[in-house]
C-alpha cells in the first residue's frame, strides 16, 4: 500500500493540473482539457487557462458545452463524441441521482427517459442560435409535464434547470454566451444521442489522474451521482490503492510514480472560482480547516483561490474598472514584501485573461 500525506497529494494535483510551471502550449493542448475547465463566471475559464499557459488564450479547437453536473465547461471539440457517451448516465438510478430536485419529484423517477426526451427536444428546437429563454420555453413544451415546474414570477411552466443542462450535450447544444443575453446554438456535426453509457471507466480515470488519490464518493459527487453507482463501475483493475492521511483512496497505476515523486512547486498563481483544482470533493486535502474552507467554497459567489508554493494561501476577487481589473486579495496568513511583489507581478496574467492591459492588487 502506498502511503502519502496531504501535502504530497496536493503537490501531485497541482503538478498534474499544470499549475506548477506555466506552459507555452496552446490551450487545447493542455492536459487539463481532458477534464474540462468550468466557466463559473464570465471569463473565469480564461483565467484558469492563463494560470497554466503563456500562449494566446484564443483557441478555436475549444468549445463551451454543458458537461459534468450540467455546468458549462470548456472542452476540445474533438473530444465531444467520446465525452457525450462518458457523461450519459449508467442506469436509471444514476440518472435520477443526477437530476434530483424538489422541483420535479415525479420527474426524477423517469431516470434515463428524462435525459432521452430532453435531448430529443433540444435537437428539435435548436437549429440555429437562439436566446436561452426561448429555448427553455420551446423545450418545456416538448417534455413530460413531470420534468417542468410552475414558475410564479412569469406564470409559466419551465423545465427544471438541472434536467436540461445535464441533457444539453446529448441534445447537440453549444453554450454560445451567458448572462443576460445568453445564447445557445446547435453543435456542428453533433454526435448522436447515446443509446447507453460508454467510457465511464475512462471518465473515472481522468478524474483520478488529475484529482486523485480519491474514491467513488468523490467521483460520485463530482458527477452529481451517488457513491453506489460509481462503485458499480469502479475500474479497480487499472487502479492502485493509496492511503492519504490514513484514508483509503485510489490512483491510476501509471501515475503512482508521479505521486510519490511530487514536490511542492514554488511561485504564485491566481486560480478562478471552480478552477479544476477546486473541483476535488475531498476539500480537507485542498484546504485544511473548516473555517478556511468556508472562505473558498461559499453557498453563493465563490471567490478565486490564491496559490502560493502549491498551497491555497488565500482568496481573491476581481472587479473591472475601465481598462483595469482590480484584484482584492485576502490572505490566510502574513505575506512578506517579496511575496506581495510576486503576487502583483502574477496579477498581470489575470489582466491578460480578462483582456485589459493592467491589474491592480489590494491586500486585506
Amino acid at each position: 500500500m502506498v502511503n502519502v500525506d496531504r501535502a504530497q497529494a496536493m503537490a501531485y494535483r497541482v503538478t498534474a493540473l499544470g499549475l506548477a510551471e506555466r506552459s507555452s502550449a496552446r490551450p487545447a493542448d493542455l492536459p487539463v482539457l481532458d477534464l474540462g475547465v468550468q466557466e463559473y463566471t464570465p471569463g473565469s475559464a480564461q483565467v484558469a487557462l492563463a494560470a497554466r499557459t503563456g500562449a494566446d488564450l484564443a483557441d478555436r479547437r475549444l468549445i463551451t458545452v454543458w458537461a459534468a453536473r450540467g455546468a458549462p465547461h470548456l472542452h476540445r471539440r474533438a473530444d465531444l463524441a467520446a465525452l457525450v457517451k462518458q457523461l450519459w448516465p449508467i442506469s436509471d438510478a444514476d440518472a435520477s441521482a443526477r437530476i434530483k430536485s424538489s422541483q420535479i419529484p415525479d420527474g426524477m423517477k423517469l431516470g434515463l427517459e428524462a435525459f432521452r426526451v430532453t435531448a430529443a427536444a433540444f435537437r428539435e428546437v435548436v437549429r440555429e442560435p437562439m436566446p436561452r429563454g426561448e429555448v427553455s420555453t420551446e423545450v418545456s413544451k416538448r417534455v413530460p409535464k413531470a420534468l417542468t415546474y410552475e414558475c410564479r414570477s412569469c406564470e409559466a411552466r419551465h423545465i427544471a434547470g438541472n434536467v436540461w443542462q445535464h441533457s444539453g450535450l446529448a441534445g447537440g447544444v453549444e453554450v454560445q454566451s451567458r448572462g443576460r443575453d445568453a445564447m445557445l446554438g446547435p453543435l456542428a456535426k453533433a454526435p448522436p444521442i447515446p443509446a447507453e453509457n460508454a467510457g465511464i471507466d475512462e471518465l473515472i480515470l481522468t478524474y483520478l489522474r488529475f484529482l486523485g488519490p480519491a474514491g467513488p464518493l468523490e467521483v460520485g459527487k463530482y458527477l452529481g451521482s451517488s457513491t453506489a453507482e460509481m462503485k458499480s463501475v469502479w475500474p479497480a483493475e487499472r487502479l492502485t490503492p493509496v492511503t492519504v492521511e490514513g484514508r483509503k483512496a485510489w490512483l491510476p497505476t501509471e501515475a503512482i510514480e508521479e505521486l510519490t515523486s511530487a514536490s511542492s512547486p514554488g511561485g504564485v498563481r491566481f486560480v478562478p472560482p471552480m478552477d479544476p483544482l477546486l473541483q476535488a470533493r475531498d476539500r480537507d486535502v485542498l484546504v485544511p480547516g473548516r473555517e478556511r474552507q468556508k472562505e473558498v467554497w461559499r453557498i453563493l459567489g465563490n471567490p478565486g483561490a490564491l496559490l502560493v508554493d502549491g498551497e491555497v494561501a488565500g482568496v481573491w476577487r476581481a472587479k473591472m474598472s475601465g481598462k483595469r481589473v482590480n484584484l482584492t486579495v485576502t490572505s490566510f496568513g502574513s505575506l512578506p514584501a517579496a511575496r506581495r511583489k510576486q503576487i502583483e507581478e502574477e496579477s498581470a496574467e489575470v489582466a491578460r485573461a480578462r483582456g485589459v492591459p493592467e491589474a491592480a492588487v489590494a491586500f486585506e
